[in-house]
């Protein structure tokens, strides 16, 4: 039995990050479109919320996984549970993520290294886990979720968070291409600025409450789209038409002009 969309019914889909924001919206998504699922992050209590809510609505099978991407050892553990319990992951969204408000020397090495192993080393090595079982099987569906910050020229502070989000955006890309002739397809989703708890972790709330109404995106609009984007097979998609202009325009202007406007952006949100 399939979907409108062409997906067959009760698929089992793995959300990184589904404790808020994006990646619970990403939950509901794949939820309300019958796929089981399993769920991961840092809070067990917000994800057994999350699942009791996904199996009363939608009568789907959810597992929960608790842990922290910032342990090396999470991606394996991780795919051991879930082959454990028996299941198949038919798609993945690698959505945890989080950002470190400041200069690149104000924060000690150990961050840093957390903070890419949460950001990239997970994101590979998940993919690596999951994509050979999708290949054998000849479908899947894996979204990476990079960002805006990733397709225009970086400024001051948040040193990595850009840089993070270039590289899982260009190897998602490469990735697309390597697994389209057997049936699986990736897409990089790129949203910007979206209504989650994402700023207030990382203590930029009073800075980013300052950007204009305009430049704010809605969590479960970027996960409908990320979803109809992998289905459809695009290996980037960015959120939103105001970022899909501000894209365009960072690939049209001139370098020194979009540097400009970058550095007076960033310095009315970004703490450095």
């Amino acid at each position: 039995m399939e979907s409108e969309s062409g997906l067959a019914l009760r698929n089992t889909a793995l959300v990184t990050g589904a404790s808020s924001g994006i990646g619970a919206a990403f939950a509901r998504v794949f939820a309300e479109r019958g796929f089981d699922l399993v769920l991961t992050a840092r809070r067990r209590d917000r994800l057994e919320a999350l699942a009791a809510e996904l199996r009363d609505r939608h009568g789907c099978a959810v597992q929960v996984i608790a842990a922290d991407l910032a342990d090396p050892a999470a991606p394996s553990r991780i795919a051991s549970e879930v082959a454990s319990a028996g299941l198949q992951v038919d798609a993945l969204v690698n959505n945890a993520g989080y950002g470190l408000p400041g200069s690149f020397l104000s924060i000690p090495w150990e961050r840093h290294r957390d903070f890419l192993q949460v950001m990239v080393t997970s994101v590979a090595e998940l993919c690596r886990a999951f994509a050979p079982g999708m290949v054998e099987r000849r479908r899947g569906w894996i979204v990476n979720v990079g960002s805006v910050a990733g397709l225009v020229p970086a400024v001051a502070g948040h040193t990595l968070y850009g840089a993070s989000k270039a590289l899982v955006i260009r190897f998602s890309e490469s990735l697309a291409h390597e697994l389209e002739p057997h049936g699986v397809h990736v897409t990089a989703l790129c949203p910007g600025f979206t209504y989650s708890e994402f700023h207030d972790v990382n203590g930029m709330r009073p800075q980013v409450s300052r950007l204009p109404s305009f430049l704010w995106l809605d969590a479960d609009t970027v996960a409908r789209e990320g979803y109809e984007a992998v289905v459809r097979g695009r290996a980037v998609h960015v959120n939103g038409r105001v970022y899909r202009a501000i894209v365009l325009a960072a690939r049209l202007a001139p370098a020194w002009l979009v540097n400009l406007v970058g550095r007076r952006l960033g310095s009315t949100y970004r703490r450095t």
